[in-house]
């Protein structure tokens, strides 16, 4: 890994927003992931449809979308980006009792959208635990990562 300036602090250390003016438009994309463990007894309540506040999976797609339009609200740093798709999908693993989260965000826009990626995998995982949270306190949120991402200067980058 090449060493590379920390473009969100000054020559005097102050915080700043990166001015992206001079950078191209181009398309990009990124994709995130997290994974949630939880009781047999919870995901089979919510593969059945039967945990009391609702279809949980459906509640938590809409949540990474929503949360992935309002990354910039959230992370102080972030730009307000035109996004130009989100898709937050699940892949269930019965036998290892895990949901796996799974976010992938697009834009034509002059800055990546990974934290977008990130905070919408991250917010689909922290709603199933919230709708879920008064069957199983045991659940828990892992491996939090970026896994792919296209577009700008940096390339495309791809987790081993």
């Amino acid at each position: 890994m090449r060493e590379r300036e920390l473009t969100h602090i000054d020559s005097s250390g102050r915080l700043r927003m990166v001015d992206v003016t001079e950078k191209n438009i181009t398309e990009r994309e990124a994709r995130a992931e997290a994974t949630l463990r939880l009781s047999r007894e919870t995901l089979r309540q919510i593969l059945d449809r039967k945990v009391p506040k609702g279809n949980v999976l459906e509640a938590a797609r809409l949540a990474g979308i929503l949360a992935a339009k309002k990354t910039w609200e959230l992370i102080p740093l972030c730009h307000p980006i035109h996004l130009s798709g989100i898709r937050v999908d699940f892949l269930v693993e019965e036998e290892r009792s895990e949901i796996k989260v799974l976010s992938t965000v697009k834009a034509l826009d002059r800055t990546g959208v990974e934290m977008e990626a990130l905070v919408a995998a991250t917010h689909a995982s922290l709603t199933i635990y919230d709708m879920c949270k008064a069957i199983d306190r045991e659940m828990s949120i892992h491996e939090v990562r970026l896994t792919y991402k296209s577009g700008g200067r940096s390339g495309t980058y791809q987790r081993a």
